[in-house]
């Protein structure tokens, strides 16, 4: 088979998979597993086949017309580069990964089934935005993501919290879907085609008339996409999801496809000094802020959803400073560590019964409990934290590199100045990034109180994969020099002085936390608090099984009350009360947006019932009166009727005699 060949099959088997899954999972419970992880399995091996024999060298193109619009054509077109055969790897690692990992999470889930399809569903979405060489077949992927979030992040329906969060995540996301699809529609009309290298070169040779305006226009549908500030809220409330599909989301699908596509059509925002920089702003302000929320957040995923904000800043501010090869490095680095930290912390709650970090701390003996995830889950917040050798600080470096050079401008694509806040802004979230998850190891793992619930070895499966992702969040950074072909021959090795800088801040971040968290344990009055103790009427005899497939505590919900030891309050100070909400952004959302729509709504819902309402039911209150006069009229007397005949006869009479001599007069 040729290349292109392949590609074709790396997103359609998923998509064949999802079918066969939707259409057996009643009739053939039993295929649906092997059609969840085999289809997704196969696409990963072709995947890294097409990435052999692309090599990182001249791309693969080939198209077919799709259909004629009489103005600008669409094309079924492949554009297979670099970056583009590279990200297809990582995406079908972790969706092979998620699908293994589920099939133990979710064992007994009776939507399993449906769950399953839909996960191989958004991985071929995925794939098609990767693969894709016209932006109108990438929307198409695009948008099939959104619903796939929209029906995995509320898959514990019968929960308000997960419908509320697949609700906001889709209209969010929506939100900046609709200046998106304007962008398209007008950054094609100005190129003339859909096709990505028809854009490209447009851009390159001045040939884009709006570059400010479009590029603004698909930067509000990357922010809502890729979850960058201010449309970022929708993403830490998708943890009501399965602990798995936020793994998904986070690392390899979604939020993945904003910085992808702004790295495919790099050109068209470099032709805009304003748009670069307005990137350069919002990248900043996600990473300090998304930062400072994980280091207040007491919910383990919610710290994990706020560090993949974050993370994403850092991919922003690299595509701000012009340099898209560490952004898709950083991009490759951030997905392999943050599905292993997500999986990871599944394996935590179901073990400890609970998603909060104080209630953890109270707890001894957690990671002899589960050693698997400890020793991976550290692994993984190493590479987290930047701390070399591991994934995690060659791919931040090659970002504050790049923003260093741009900075002291080595670098003519972006302005001056957005390596300066990037710089800056990474810097310091270096800093922070490291503060958060020496906290979260701490209280997840160095707790002190009754000895945490022992559940049982957990399936094989949910352990084998976090080991599969261990690998190439301590080894893919040490890759950089045989990679480069696949970024542009750019070469991602780390600059000493960004370096030095960022480890030291790393470090100080790290031990400053210990510190302080060593201090507030010596100082805090310990109340310890086990999941038997706080729930006596728990059933301590549910099995892991049943715990895992309903995503229910195995000792119920654990007291999570104020845990004067938690070192994020007393390193925030009176800043950790704003931080923990996020900086009250939904609270002004709500003031800003959903008040106002719900009022307007309330007003619509008035008119219609009191005026619309009253206007029919007046319309039809007359005919149905003068039937009833009509109706009293019918005696079924002949005498009565004979009475009005002649009655009505003489009135005749007298109009006609009263026209007449009217007529006669004039």
């Amino acid at each position: 088979m040729t290349t292109t060949t392949l590609a074709v099959l790396v997103p359609l088997l998923p998509f064949l998979g999802a079918a066969a899954g939707l259409l057996l999972g009643r009739t053939a419970p039993g295929y649906v597993r092997p059609l969840a992880v085999l289809p997704t399995l196969a696409a990963f091996v072709l995947a890294i086949v097409v990435a052999v024999d692309q090599g990182g060298g001249k791309s693969i193109d080939a198209s077919r017309r799709l259909t004629p619009t009489g103005s600008v054509p669409i094309d079924l077109a492949l554009h297979l580069d670099g970056f583009a055969v590279l990200v297809a790897v990582l995406v079908g690692l972790v969706a092979t990964c998620v699908q293994l990992y589920s099939t133990g999470y979710l064992r007994d889930d009776p939507r399993y089934p449906s769950y399953a399809a839909l996960v191989s569903l958004f991985t071929s979405a995925m794939l098609l935005v990767v693969y894709s060489g016209d932006l109108m077949v990438l929307l198409v992927g695009w948008e099939i993501m959104g619903i796939c979030s929209y029906f995995l992040v509320g898959h514990y329906w019968e929960t308000p919290e997960a419908r509320a969060a697949s609700l906001k995540a889709f209209l969010v996301t929506k939100l900046g879907d609709v200046p998106f699809l304007i962008g398209l529609f007008a950054l094609a009309t100005d190129a003339g085609t859909f096709r990505i290298t028809g854009v490209v070169q447009a851009a390159l040779t001045g040939g884009i008339d709006h570059p400010t305006l479009i590029a603004l226009l698909l930067l509000a549908g990357v922010a809502g996409k890729s979850a960058q500030f201010p449309l970022h809220t929708w993403l830490p409330d998708a943890m009501a999801g399965p602990t798995p599909v936020s793994a998904l989301i986070h690392a390899a699908t979604m939020v993945a496809a904003g910085i992808y596509f702004v790295a495919r059509l790099l050109p068209v925002f470099a032709a805009s000094a304003a748009a670069m920089t307005v990137l350069a702003s919002m990248a900043a302000v996600t990473m300090v802020g998304s930062a400072l929320a994980a280091l207040a957040q007491d919910d383990i995923k919610r710290v994990l959803a706020y560090s993949t904000i974050g993370q994403l800043g850092y991919m922003s501010g690299a595509l701000a400073v012009g340099d898209r090869g560490a952004a898709v490095f950083h991009l490759l680095s951030h997905g392999a560590f943050k599905a292993l930290l997500f999986l990871a912390a599944g394996v935590i709650i179901h073990a400890a019964g609970t998603n909060s970090l104080s209630a953890m701390s109270r707890m001894d003996g957690l990671a002899k409990r589960i050693p698997d995830a400890y020793w991976t889950m550290t692994v993984a917040l190493l590479a987290l934290a930047a701390i070399p050798p591991f994934a995690g600080f060659f791919s931040k470096e090659a970002v504050l590199s790049a923003a260093e050079h741009t900075a002291l401008g080595d670098s003519t694509v972006a302005p001056q100045g957005t390596g300066w806040i990037v710089l800056i802004a990474g810097l310091l979230t270096a800093l922070l990034t490291a503060a958060y998850a020496a906290r979260l190891w701490l209280m997840a793992f160095r707790g002190k109180g009754a000895p945490a619930p022992d559940h049982g070895r957990q399936p094989v499966a949910m352990n084998a994969v976090l080991w599969v992702l261990a690998v190439p969040s301590i080894g893919f950074g040490l890759t950089t020099g045989y990679l480069d072909d696949w970024f542009d021959g750019h070469a991602l090795t780390p600059a000493l002085t960004t370096s030095v800088l960022s480890t030291g801040v790393a470090l100080v971040g790290g031990l400053v936390t210990y510190a302080t968290w060593r201090h507030t344990s010596a100082l805090a009055a310990r109340t310890p608090i086990g999941a038997v103790a706080a729930h006596p009427e728990a059933d301590g005899g549910l099995v892991e099984e049943e715990a895992i497939a309903s995503h229910t505590p195995a000792y119920g919900d654990i007291a999570s009350a104020y845990d004067p030891a938690d070192p994020g309050r007393l390193l925030l100070g009176p800043l950790h009360r704003h931080a923990v909400t996020g900086f009250h952004l939904d609270a002004v959302y709500r003031r800003l947006f959903v008040r106002p729509v719900l009022a307007a709504a309330s007003l619509v819902r008035f008119l219609d019932r009191e005026v619309v309402e009253t206007y029919v039911q007046g319309a039809g209150a007359l005919p149905r009166w003068l039937g009833a006069a009509v109706r009293k009229a019918q005696t079924g007397n002949v005498q009565t009727y004979l009475s009005a005949l002649l009655a009505g006869s003489a009135v005749l009479a007298l109009v006609a005699v009263v026209l007449a001599n009217a007529n006669a007069g004039s």
